[in-house]
């Protein structure tokens, strides 16, 4: 694998205000994956957008098969065989999956006119070659995410692509469908594809790369063979310091109960569900994926209405509330989606901060906009956002920018009870450690919180207690030293009751 098939050579790009890329160089060999890791802000996203020609660099070279490359846009990049599969897919859902395959590229006649034929027979050939089960006519909006991310790496078959790069592959991906995409990368590399492979999950990195190059502040800190390297090291090139510390567990000083549910029950996603939470404690929540946890705070939150249960706030009942009465009770939910559910991406941090609490930056109906600016910038401060200013848009942040903001909206109502559903989803080494730290300050500041986390290494560092969820119902409760891996994946694949150990 000596031979490099892709090189760019002190590349430099700039946004308004911002070095996004400085003098970076990297290379790509035919047949290998080459991991491409950093916090998020670091220029991953950048460098893999100018090389399949989103973006024009300002200064540096890019060399393609040994040649000066020059790309005039995406479509281009892809005829010449450099395909980026975007984390959000790139695809027309009411277009077919052969329409979608050659999207900017459909064979005509001298006419103009589309070879429809000759469309379905060279993207049931892509198909047939990656194994899937799908055919080239089926609508792309009736198939799951990872079919989809499918018909994206059909796209690499359908144009004979020499460099793929995978963007968050995983990110909305069960583990059967993960192994899946994995299978296929392999088969790929096996061909002579060079690959790049971006992601926060270091698992992933160690398991299916080659080389490890690390990023940060758009500078790159060196390449590494990823079986001469290990976690410690590739922290430290990524974030200045190693993850001695990685969770953080608040001390256990517990005050009065906050949040009792009884006998909680939807129907078709959960039921009988009962548990408490008290001042300055961390509750986990884990189950697999169709577990009903999401479901279950939901439910408290008022954003699904219960068919039967009892909820007491601060041991006094009350009635199954509406979100805007949870807000008013004291209680917060960061969602599962932040750019879904948690964020307005065209708005600005400081109106995203204010959005759910108008009547606190509100006099007489009129916003008060220094009040407004004095939250933004005091949770911009303590949060360690990184942004131009307070009106820049939620979309040309980072990930780990974005969930800071999320949380910020929700910490300046002063909540008693703050509901994370998966915090960490998505964000870079270092951003998941500040909000490690965060959630151990907020309780030992007397919060009462909750957390479910798909990692299990997480929900159980950072929690005093451990609730064990399948198929719709608590299964085990675990604290203290039965808080391990092995009492959580017994409890949740075997969907029994053990008794709740101290």
């Amino acid at each position: 694998m000596d031979e490099v098939i892709l090189e760019v050579r002190d590349i430099t790009k700039t946004f308004p205000g911002v070095t996004a890329l400085d003098s970076v160089s990297f290379d790509i060999r035919p047949g290998e994956v080459h991991a491409l890791v950093g916090e998020n802000g670091a220029g991953k996203s950048t460098l893999m957008k100018t090389l399949a020609g989103l973006h024009k660099p300002d200064g540096g070279e890019i060399f393609y098969q040994g040649e000066e490359l020059r790309l005039s846009g995406p479509l281009d990049a892809r005829r010449k065989g450099i395909l980026l599969i975007h984390q959000e897919l790139s695809l027309s859902p009411e277009l077919s999956v052969a329409e979608n395959i050659y999207l900017g590229a459909w064979p005509t006649n001298r006419f103009g006119m589309l070879k429809k034929r000759e469309l379905r027979r060279n993207a049931k050939a892509a198909l047939e070659a990656l194994g899937c089960l799908f055919g080239p006519d089926v609508r792309v909006g009736t198939l799951s995410v990872a079919m989809q991310q499918m018909v994206e790496i059909a796209r690499a078959e359908a144009f004979r692509a020499n460099v793929v790069i995978f963007d968050e592959p995983t990110a909305s991906l069960t583990d059967s469908e993960k192994d899946q995409l994995f299978h296929t990368i392999r088969g790929l590399k096996a061909r002579g594809v060079g690959i790049v492979y971006i992601s926060h999950k270091m698992d992933e990195i160690f398991d299916i790369t080659d080389r490890i190059t690390v990023l940060r502040d758009g500078q790159v800190q060196g390449t590494v063979e990823t079986a001469a390297t290990d976690l410690n090291q590739i922290t430290r090139m990524m974030i200045g310091r190693t993850l001695d510390a990685y969770f953080v567990k608040a001390k256990p000083e517990f005050g009065g109960e906050v949040l009792r549910v009884e006998g909680l029950s939807k129907r078709g996603l959960f039921r009988d569900i009962s548990f408490s939470v008290r001042e300055g404690e961390v509750l986990g929540l884990y189950g697999l994926v169709g577990a009903g946890r999401s479901e279950v705070v939901e439910t408290i939150f008022g954003v699904r209405k219960a068919d039967a249960g009892k909820l007491y706030w601060k041991e006094g009942e009350v009635a199954l509330p509406r979100p805007r009465q949870s807000i008013d009770m004291g209680m917060a939910l960061v969602p599962e989606s932040r750019k879904e559910q948690g964020l307005v991406l065209m708005m600005g941090g400081r109106e995203n901060t204010s959005l759910p609490h108008l009547r606190l930056f509100s006099e007489v109906s009129v916003m008060n906009w220094t009040k407004e600016m004095a939250v933004f910038e005091k949770y911009r401060s303590a949060l360690s956002i990184k942004t131009t200013g307070p009106d820049q848009a939620m979309s040309q942040l980072s990930g780990g920018n974005q969930q800071k903001f999320v949380l910020a909206k929700w910490l300046c109502a002063d909540p008693k009870l703050i509901i994370l559903d998966e915090p960490t989803r998505g964000i870079d080494v270092g951003s998941k450690s500040a909000i490690h730290e965060l959630i151990a300050e907020l309780a030992e500041q007397g919060l009462a919180v909750i957390v479910i986390s798909s990692e299990m290494p997480e929900v159980l560092g950072v929690s005093h207690r451990v609730l064990a969820m399948s198929e719709g119902a608590i299964v085990a409760e675990f604290q203290g030293d039965a808080m391990t891996e092995e009492h959580l994946i017994d409890a949740v694949s075997h969907a029994r009751a053990p008794v709740a150990a101290e």
